[in-house]
């Protein structure tokens, strides 16, 4: 039978996020669901909320999640009611042409459950990245659902399922940051503290952590930075440069997502050196660089889409880390909250107060 839950959506664009009644639908064949038990405030659900990422509302927000299956529907056999896991958005098909060439964190063909979860008066909800966890259930494809030990805490695991392994995912997969590396990272909110993180797992040299908020440079360096720059006090292009011999760092990490950030990426790195975008831009925004120069300083211009992670692969490895001591994911977690909180959080985000807001439920 159907079950009525609580959950919190974005009823339109810029619109405050409000509880309602939610309406989560029996599983169908390769469905499952999931009883949330911790979901971080993510910025990707406060760009939905502003229509940054389409105007597909009523949103039901919430997507970096831990919790316990409840029910899986027919054909499902990877997991099974008890299990503990954290949700991902990139739950791999096995069949597009990146899969096919053994590339599946390339995977273009991502499973979402088929059925809509709704409000009581039968209105479709859009859940966000196809999982909607701001919720006490919700329905996701099955393969959406990440086995992982269930001796770490769910406000720390769940955010494995965004923004704690889109930043890791950013040094280690998509910038292959290597033992003596020098690394710079633009931006350090949740995202850049991660790839902060990650590029001290992979033994960077030298890590330069670069923002405009004075708390947040020094966050960066109890996460990992070697170095810091106030962006505010001059040029932190030259800045990087002195901090590296007057040659730009190997990889350069923009967490931003801005035009400006990106320019400041690009003539911050080495020559043939590699800049990797993580921060995610809004359709509107344009990017204007020097073909020459793009040519003359060779290397590589990536985007890192979640990190490049293989859920299957990386969320267990980076909780068996936790568990070693070699990574603290607990540091990311600011603050816990309710699910009547979720406003609020979006302020504190706003103003640079959290690394992240998780709520509990």
């Amino acid at each position: 039978m159907p079950q009525h839950v609580q959950g919190v959506i974005a009823p339109g664009r810029n619109e405050p996020v409000r509880v309602e009644t939610i309406v989560i639908p029996d599983p169908g064949p390769g469905e499952a669901v999931v009883r949330i038990q911790a979901c971080g405030v993510c910025h990707t659900d406060l760009h939905y909320k502003q229509g940054g990422i389409n105007d597909d509302f009523p949103f039901l927000l919430g997507h970096e999640a831990a919790g316990t299956v409840e029910s899986v529907g027919e054909g499902v056999t990877d997991v099974a009611p008890g299990d503990y896991v954290i949700l991902n958005w990139r739950a791999v098909c096995g069949q597009c042409r990146a899969c096919r060439r053994g590339r599946p964190w390339y995977c273009f063909d991502t499973h979402n459950a088929k059925q809509r979860m709704t409000l009581l008066d039968g209105t479709e909800l859009s859940p966000a990245l196809g999982i909607g966890a701001f919720a006490e259930k919700t329905l996701v494809a099955a393969g959406q659902c990440t086995k992982v030990d269930p001796a770490v805490a769910p406000e720390i695991a769940g955010l494995l399922g965004c923004g704690v392994m889109a930043g890791i995912g950013a040094a280690i997969n998509t910038g292959n940051v290597s033992r003596g590396d020098t690394v710079a990272v633009i931006g350090c909110g949740g995202v850049g503290d991660a790839a902060i993180v990650g590029a001290r797992l992979a033994g960077a040299a030298k890590i330069i952590a670069v923002d405009i908020d004075e708390r947040k440079l020094a966050k960066a360096k109890e996460m990992g930075a070697t170095d810091t720059v106030d962006s505010r006090a001059g040029d932190p292009v030259e800045a990087i440069r002195a901090l590296t011999g007057g040659f730009g760092a190997d990889v350069v990490i923009e967490a931003v997502g801005r035009p400006e950030t990106y320019r400041q990426a690009f003539y911050a790195r080495d020559l043939a050196g590699t800049v990797v975008l993580v921060g995610v831009p809004t359709p509107e925004m344009k990017l204007e660089l020097p073909l020459l120069d793009v040519f003359g300083r060779g290397g590589a211009l990536k985007s890192s889409w979640y990190g490049d992670c293989l859920p299957s692969r990386d969320f267990p490895m980076l909780i068996d880390l936790h568990r070693q001591g070699r990574i603290d994911l607990g540091a990311f977690v600011t603050e816990t909250i309710a699910l009547d909180e979720i406003e609020k959080a979006f302020a504190r985000m706003h103003e640079g107060d959290v690394l992240r807001s998780v709520v509990v439920l």
